[in-house]
């Protein structure tokens, strides 16, 4: 598209795409807007090196004026649209790429990468921190996030990321930690046991190394054995006790009742095993404490990817003039002209509707409420606040804010239509 642009001298016209998904998943009450810090980082660092460019001369791929381009190529644009942890409805123009059509259609499959990846993790994640109550400063029980084993490397360190961004306590994952400040705690495993000459040898290292309030995981062998000798071992400040396979209802209230028999009445219980927002809604009864979520995170919950596209919708014409655009083709029909979008708010502040107009100013249309779109690069710098440690922080408060302004059936785990409804206005 590039090289035949240029060619016919339409690369340089402004153009503005915009990123959207038709549908939420099957039965989703709602979205969440997750990767944009990463996508601003890697925009900082998106160019064309020596080697990439003789890859793409030595296939033939690119003529002499592409291969130029591409060796200078630095974004130059604008990009706005919802703030990152913001939830999002079928249609809604998540994100904004205004620039030339050269430099904005290069960006469409790592900015689709980023956004369907951490917006899928990030939409199943929160639906288990509702499952648990709320996140933990909401009186909610932790959720902790175990997925790196289960998935690539690198979407394994994108997955804790966007957890913490909706509220989930922790991860595994030190990457995360390195690079984004998530909190991190470590795990044992059943290898650990398993390596000493008994279950007590395991367990004494463990304490004598990390201190009585380490986590002991107590399902190898026996688990009533198993916690009876955790306590032995640890005494009554045994921080907690980790179940990670069973029925884990039944088990976690025999194990509480063991430790409270043996005076340990402030050990936790830590329980994991492929865990959903079903199986951990079916654990809000059971005397749990914290929750270790894995396989089911880092692919979705069912959900692998956000479904979300990336869309030309204004362009400049032969004359410089804004000409709208979109398709019509069957079942991918898309609206024309760059949108704005309002979260529409009743008289209680509760979310009313996702007001989506082409009109610069929607509060027209009689509607109120909180614009959704936020410059996050204009004229090529990014935002200050949006990446790093400092963007998890804000789009984390952000999520919280937005979730709070949701009608209550935002709460509901069983399947529903979208929570508020889009409206073109």
């Amino acid at each position: 598209m590039l090289q035949a642009a240029l060619r016919s001298g339409a690369a340089h016209r402004r153009c503005t795409f915009e990123v959207f998904a038709r549908r939420l998943p099957q039965g989703r009450r709602f979205g969440v807007v997750a990767g944009t810090g990463r996508l601003l980082e890697g925009l900082e660092t998106f160019r064309f090196r020596r080697n990439e460019l003789d890859f793409l001369a030595e296939r033939g791929i690119g003529d002499d004026d592409t291969l130029d381009f591409l060796s200078s190529y630095r974004f130059s644009g604008d990009i706005s649209g919802y703030a990152e942890g913001e939830i999002y409805l079928p249609h809604s123009p998540v994100l904004q790429v205004s620039a030339t059509f050269a430099e904005a259609c290069l960006l469409e499959t790592f900015v689709l990468s980023v956004l369907n990846h951490d917006s899928a993790v990030a939409s199943a994640a929160a639906r288990m921190v509702i499952a648990a109550g709320g996140a933990p400063e909401s009186g909610g029980r932790p959720c902790v996030e175990m997925g790196s084993r289960r998935t690539h490397e690198f979407s394994a360190t994108a997955a804790a990321r966007a957890a913490g961004v909706v509220g989930f306590a922790a991860t595994s994952n030190l990457e995360a930690g390195r690079s984004w400040g998530v909190p991190t705690l470590g795990t044992a495993a059943h290898a650990f046991t398993l390596l000493h000459d008994s279950e007590e040898d395991a367990f004494a290292a463990q304490v004598e190394t990390f201190g009585p309030g380490t986590t002991l995981l107590v399902d190898t062998y026996d688990v009533e054995a198993a916690v009876r000798k955790a306590v032995e071992i640890a005494g009554s400040t045994l921080g907690a006790v980790r179940l990670d396979s069973g029925d884990l209802v039944a088990q976690a209230h025999e194990v509480r009742k063991l430790l409270d028999s043996l005076g340990n009445s402030a050990t936790r219980i830590i329980v994991s095993s492929d865990l959903d927002e079903y199986a951990i809604a079916g654990l809000a009864a059971a005397p749990v404490d914290a929750y270790g979520v894995g396989t089911r995170l880092v692919t979705g919950s069912g959900a692998p990817t956000a479904s979300m596209v990336y869309k030309l919708v204004q362009r400049q014409d032969s004359k410089g003039a804004e000409v709208p655009v979109e398709k019509a083709s069957p079942n991918k029909a898309s609206a024309g002209g760059k949108k704005q979008a309002l979260r529409n708010l009743d008289a209680d502040g509760r979310a009313a509707a996702e007001i989506i107009s082409t009109d610069a100013t929607p509060e027209h249309s009689g509607y109120s409420g909180r614009n959704l779109h936020v410059p996050l690069v204009v004229s090529g710098s990014v935002t200050p606040g949006t990446t790093g440690p400092e963007g998890v922080r804000a789009a984390a408060q952000r999520h919280r804010a937005s979730v709070e302004e949701l009608p209550a059936a935002a709460q509901r785990l069983s399947e529903g239509e979208p929570v508020i409804p889009t409206v073109f206005v």
